[in-house]
């Protein structure tokens, strides 16, 4: 049987998961009866731990808010929540330009855990496999971070120091509508105030940001993801490629995901059936036009090139190199 000191460190652990209590629900998740669960709530306000008493038909008990509790009381399932975060965080990408910070988090909490937990997390880091390996992405300050996430829920104007890819620096007004976590990077996507502009900028671009007077109105219709990926597939690059595509949203997403394409449908001509014809207009922009005749292989569905007519040279000697690897005989070995 648990004694009374295990008792109060269950309860505090019990009120540290958020919420109001009840002394029944207490009561039963402690073992006790309602007038015990009452004393290890006056323990706890002897230790100075601020336990808030609500009154009513639902009240209870519940921490006051704010307070920083010592200790801070995970169970063996919550430890190894936090942990495998903290490695999946460095693997991604998505870390502060502290990147101590996660490996010292991860050795204090394994250096109070249970032997057995211990073991069971060595026994599934040696299980665990990735992908990929680790990426060199070049992740934000911490600071920055912060300040951003700030000024998006304050809806405060901010100033940056940005350094675009060609390495020019430039200082800017930003009204900042989301935080976005992309392919292993951080983006912020607001409105640049001295453009007019909506603008997409990497954090781990951003050399200093600062809050400044005032407020702004998000659009009423934002959503900051979306604008990332919108954003990335009508980015300014060589060329401006248009097809039409015979399949469904789903298909063609398939190969041509929402950063890098922007689908619109087609009205069909007078007369048409709407569900016969199915065609997507696909409007992309990309450096580089060699990776897109395999692309369009893989979808596997009728489609016309609208431009640019390179695209077409392209896709047609592809089709070539198909049918003259299908014809080759199979060397003897």
């Amino acid at each position: 049987m648990p004694r009374p000191t295990a008792r109060v460190l269950t309860l505090l652990e019990l009120l540290q998961s958020g919420g109001t209590r009840t002394v029944a629900e207490l009561a039963d998740r402690l073992g006790v009866e309602g007038r015990t669960v009452r004393r290890y709530v006056d323990q706890l306000i002897d230790l100075d731990v601020p336990v808030e008493s609500v009154r009513g038909r639902y009240g209870g008990y519940r921490l006051g808010p704010g307070y920083r509790l010592p200790p801070l009381m995970l169970s063996d399932d919550e430890a190894l929540a936090v942990l495998l975060g903290l490695i999946a965080g460095r693997r991604a990408g998505m870390a502060t330009t502290e990147r101590t910070a996660s490996e010292t988090a991860s050795a204090k909490i394994r250096r109070v855990l249970p032997r057995h937990i211990a073991g069971r997390l060595d026994t599934l880091l040696d299980a665990l496999a990735f992908t990929d390996q680790p990426g060199d992405v070049d992740t934000p300050d911490a600071g920055v971070l912060l300040a951003l996430a700030d000024a998006v829920r304050h809806r405060r104007p901010v100033s940056i120091r940005y350094a675009d890819r060609d390495g020019r620096r430039s200082e800017r007004t930003l009204h900042a509508y989301g935080i976005v976590a992309h392919a292993g990077r951080w983006y912020v996507t607001g409105e640049d105030a001295g453009l007019g502009e909506d603008r997409t900028f990497r954090l781990d671009r951003i050399a200093d940001a600062r809050a400044l007077p005032g407020s702004f109105e998000p659009p009423v219709d934002d959503d900051p993801a979306q604008r990332v990926l919108s954003g990335f597939a009508t980015a300014e690059y060589r060329h401006a490629v248009t097809l039409r595509i015979h399949g469904t949203a789903e298909q063609i997403r398939a190969r041509l995901p929402a950063s890098v394409a922007t689908l619109e449908e087609c009205v069909p001509a007078s007369g048409e059936d709407r569900e016969a014809t199915r065609w997507l207009r696909v409007e992309l922009r990309a450096e580089r036009l060699d990776w897109l005749p395999p692309v369009l292989a893989s979808l596997d569905r009728p489609f016309v090139i609208e431009r640019p007519d390179e695209l077409r040279a392209l896709l047609t000697a592809f089709a070539d190199r198909l049918t003259s690897y299908a014809a080759a005989e199979r060397p003897l070995p």
